[in-house]
């Protein structure tokens, strides 16, 4: 599974001056191939964010190899969350090793080649642990636990530079909002202002143990480049910032969505809701696509920082943790 993608960038970003990142950086050249893992927000063909999502962009950018694993409503492992999803390990990661082993995906140089993991929405979400979805005895620490496992397991098989990309600010998208309506994802009874309230307290939680747990791994990955890229702070900037980040026709808009559809509670979600839908330059005004995807404008905002991370430049998003 190969996409070799050469984007043209074509739209102009203002970014501020890098204050966060370390500057452990990648060498200008080395990378070669992307190898990307993680659900829908970077699902290549899902196209979640309503047109091309950001590993695409990101490997046109930077001008490497891509090579996708991540599939939509994916999380890490269906043995902590059942979900019928292609996880990270049940899925994922046998897809990967099988190509590998076929010769689909060709022998890549370690040093040449990127990893990255994006997870962790679906796990703390909808039909998981929001909602009791988690198997028995299950937590917040297993599932970032298993995340941090993914670092492991392709260390062992001979995987050196990593990017792990925390979790964004979910109770920002309109599904966990706490002035949320019934959508695609939820018509049911619930109580949004406490979705919002334990949305919070799982992404800031989650992302705090993922950035401990690989501090800790980190000293056992000998020869490994480990980066922990901020997504949650990024995506804040962009909610504080739009007017830096996106350029559509519309008025700018980080609380709606381009694709909104309004259900009325407990409506099956197969009908077809009641959906108000921006078209053309207006798409690239709002930061999210629907009520939990970000929007493809979005999207390059991110490929843009992982292409120059790819690049070897310093970015403020990037913690390089080895």
């Amino acid at each position: 599974m190969i996409f070799s993608s050469f984007i043209p960038i074509t739209l102009s970003f203002c970014y501020h001056v890098a204050a966060k990142g370390s500057s452990n950086s990648l060498a200008p050249g080395q990378i070669k191939n992307l190898v990307t893992f993680g659900d829908s927000y970077t699902d290549v063909t899902a196209m979640a964010d309503g047109g091309t999502v950001w590993p695409v962009y990101a490997a046109g950018y930077a001008h490497v190899s891509l090579f996708p694993f991540a599939k939509a409503g994916a999380t890490c492992s269906n043995n902590l969350t059942d979900r019928p999803f292609p996880s990270v390990f049940e899925s994922q990661l046998p897809a990967y090793f099988s190509e590998l082993a076929n010769g689909t995906v060709p022998k890549l140089k370690p040093e040449e080649t990127l990893y990255t993991l994006w997870i962790g929405t679906n796990d703390v979400g909808v039909g998981a642990l929001l909602t009791g979805g988690g198997m028995k005895g299950v937590s917040l620490v297993d599932t970032v636990a298993c995340a941090i496992n993914w670092v492991k397991v392709m260390y062992e098989s001979g995987a050196r530079n990593f990017i792990f990309q925390n979790m964004i600010p979910l109770q920002n998208t309109v599904l966990y909002a706490a002035d949320s309506y019934p959508n695609e994802y939820w018509t049911a009874v619930r109580n949004t202002t406490d979705w919002n309230v334990v949305m919070t307290e799982f992404t800031q939680t989650g992302n705090k143990l993922q950035q401990l747990m690989l501090e800790a791994l980190v000293p056992s990955l000998k020869g490994a480049h480990v980066g922990f890229f901020d997504s949650y702070s990024l995506f804040e900037d962009m909610l504080a910032h739009p007017a830096e980040y996106l350029n559509g026709t519309a008025p700018l808009n980080v609380t709606g969505c381009s694709h909104s559809c309004v259900f009325q509670l407990n409506e099956p979600t197969s009908d077809t809701g009641a959906c108000t839908i921006a078209t053309g330059a207006a798409r690239d005004s709002f930061l999210w696509f629907d009520e939990l995807h970000p929007s493809e404008q979005t999207d390059r905002n991110i490929a843009r920082q992982i292409a120059d991370i790819m690049e070897g430049k310093d970015n403020r998003w990037m913690s390089w943790l080895s």
